[in-house]
């Protein structure tokens, strides 16, 4: 068939398809147990399906506001003061969205004018760039540090100017399992302080910390408050990452601008799940309780391939597990995560994709938000390796 035109100026000439889909399909393709793309192997609450239904049955399937169902939004602003004391107005601050990825995406559109500089802190995962670029805006780039990836606020400091329109955070951090910690809080408040500086905080593994740390969300702190927007996610607090649904918060003046871009990507989101989660979210004990639930799949897996070759940095939060395989070869990690699908079975998500110039630590990442039966089997091939 012919085509029309000869030539597409691409907006995106480096993206191609995501290294999630990549791995997912040569997963399916080698039969291999898939603990590369992060979602769970496990149903959601059969308490939360019977809400959806019952909601569906008493005819809620019709648009709901753009900003959200407004019980919902009730609940979101109760659930942010009891856990982070900050207060945000159900009607103009918060907005339910079509996942995170659309939150952050509407976010950046909204916010990022053509020359405007981001500072993306690296590794990062891989929608924040080519939504600045979509949107004429400049990605800086600051790596994090260590074994443990600390930001060095010293250095994000340097790369500030006059043109620097929003720094994006992710924490607990996809992909490596670090956290932020109040002293980064206290950090990132001094160097944005007196600027015109949006913070864009990516914190959709909120309820997924360990080891007694509280997440250090950016609603703990006031002036950041006032300067941030902060995106969670039902999908992946709930164990349904593919309802997409999420919601973000933020100031009112900047949450007008966000609806303004968010009215003509989405205009609105699915109504009866809106109706539901609007009730789970009365039981507290539904988001509060992954914090143990996650840990002890965090330690079931490091505990069964204590015997393997594989070295571990144990994840702090999210449900992202990275193993250091410098002991086993020494292989660039995309062809070792290749090799690691096709000729052992098993998944996984090599390091290096997640920053603009490939640092290659030889790290893979690996999802346990799956059953134990999963979690063992994958550990049986890595321990035979």
């Amino acid at each position: 068939m012919a085509q029309f035109p000869n030539s597409i100026h691409s907006k995106l000439p480096k993206t191609g398809t995501t290294i999630f889909t990549v791995m997912s399909k040569m997963a399916h393709e080698y039969n291999a147990i898939n603990l590369s793309q992060g979602f769970p192997d496990f149903a959601c609450s059969k308490k939360l399906l019977s809400l959806v239904d019952k909601h569906m049955k008493l005819g809620h399937n019709q648009y709901s506001p753009l900003q959200g169902l407004p019980e919902l939004l009730e609940a979101i602003s109760d659930k942010i003061e009891t856990m982070y004391s900050t207060k945000y107005d159900p009607e103009k601050e918060i907005n339910i969205t079509a996942g995170a990825t659309q939150a952050i995406y509407t976010a950046i559109t909204a916010l990022v004018h053509e020359g405007d500089e981001v500072i993306v802190l690296e590794p990062a995962y891989d929608c924040y760039v080519p939504a600045v670029e979509l949107s004429g805006g400049i990605p800086i780039y600051v790596e994090m540090k260590g074994k443990n990836y600390k930001v060095d606020w010293d250095e994000v400091k340097k790369v500030i100017t006059h043109r620097t329109k929003m720094i994006i955070l992710c924490t607990p951090h996809n992909p490596s399992g670090s956290i932020l910690s109040a002293g980064d809080m206290e950090n990132l408040d001094k160097i944005t302080r007196g600027t015109d500086i949006v913070v864009l905080s990516d914190e959709v593994y909120e309820h997924i910390v360990f080891d007694g740390y509280e997440h250090q969300s950016v609603a703990r702190y006031p002036k950041l408050v006032d300067r941030s927007v902060i995106v969670y996610s039902f999908g992946k607090t709930f164990h349904a990452t593919g309802w997409k649904l999420g919601y973000c918060v933020a100031p009112e003046n900047i949450m007008k601008e966000f609806r303004k871009v968010h009215q003509w990507v989405v205009f609105t989101c699915n109504t009866p799940m809106q109706y539901a989660i609007a009730e789970y979210l009365q039981d507290e004990e539904n988001y509060l309780g992954l914090y143990d639930f996650y840990q002890e799949k965090r330690d079931y897996f490091i505990d069964l391939i204590k015997g393997s070759k594989f070295k571990v940095i144990p994840a702090s939060g999210s449900y992202f597990q990275l193993l250091d395989y410098s002991d086993i070869t020494d292989e660039k990690d995309t062809e070792y995560a290749i090799r690691l699908t096709q000729e052992f079975g098993i998944a996984s998500i090599p390091m290096s994709v997640f920053y603009h110039k490939p640092v290659d630590n030889q790290r893979l990442r690996f999802c346990f938000a799956k059953e134990k039966e999963t979690l063992e089997k994958a550990a049986d091939k890595l321990c035979k390796i």
